[in-house]
């Protein structure tokens, strides 16, 4: 939990036209963060019960849809929602302890969309499980079904595809956060009699399900950044031009 200074510093510094990135590393808070304490400063009262958006007279989408959209891309890579008893049901993603930045943003997302949930993390070896117990996390991620991701269909309901349209940096951010990585390849090339070695970072992204990489591709597509698919479960973005969007907007893994 982040003291109210803390809050108040951060949204004083959007009110001045910051992005969310500057004024994420300037004061270590997440844009997940951020963008909840644009909707509500004060601390929430975790002692009463938290609606569901889905469950409601009239269902509604996510009341933070870029939060929703960057947990379904981690979902949709390394999570899963198992049953635990009397209707509970647990989401747990695996996050990689390479990576605590990472770590540290999937669990602010998951506590921003069940805010009145306890999240926690489970050490294993070489990675942690964010995880919150919840009876709503199957009506918040539809895909949750028997079998492995790749076995099934994988589709977003009309209500989960206008949270990735209005926020597709987002998704694409946990998508590459789950199933992803930004390298430096190296080739070399003869200049002047000269053989010379040549550096350039890309983007891989890697899953085995080809209706998620469909659904990457189509994220990609929409903030007009440049792919090519080696197979049919490899998507590389090489290009100079693309690879400053993707640096732009989502980054290394921290």
């Amino acid at each position: 939990m982040y003291d109210m200074g803390t809050r108040e510093r951060a949204l004083s510094l959007v009110a001045q036209g910051r992005s969310l990135n500057s004024v994420s590393k300037e004061t270590g808070v997440s844009r997940a963060a951020i963008r909840s304490w644009q909707i509500r400063i004060e601390p929430l009262d975790r002692n009463r019960a938290w609606p569901c958006p889905r469950c409601c007279d009239t269902p509604e989408g996510p009341s933070d849809p870029a939060a929703y959209a960057y947990l379904l891309g981690l979902y949709l890579g390394d999570g899963c929602i198992s049953h635990l008893r009397r209707g509970v049901y647990f989401l747990r993603i695996a996050c990689a302890d390479a990576w605590p930045g990472l770590i540290d943003a999937c669990a602010e997302a998951m506590q921003i969309l069940r805010p009145a949930n306890k999240v926690f993390r489970v050490q294993r070896q070489g990675c942690q499980y964010v995880t919150c117990y919840s009876k709503h996390w199957p009506c918040l991620f539809p895909q949750h079904g028997p079998g492995k991701k790749h076995e099934r269909t994988i589709a977003l309901e009309p209500w989960q595809q206008t949270a990735v349209e209005a926020h597709p940096w987002e998704f694409v951010r946990g998508l590459i956060h789950s199933d992803g990585c930004r390298i430096t390849n190296w080739t070399t090339r003869l200049v002047a009699g000269e053989r010379k070695r040549y550096e350039y970072p890309r983007y891989f992204f890697t899953n085995k399900s080809t209706d998620i990489v469909r659904l990457f591709i189509e994220a990609l597509d929409s903030v007009g950044v440049d792919w090519k698919q080696a197979n049919s479960r490899n998507i590389s973005v090489a290009r100079k031009a693309s690879v400053a969007l993707m640096d732009a907007h989502v980054g290394p893994k921290y």
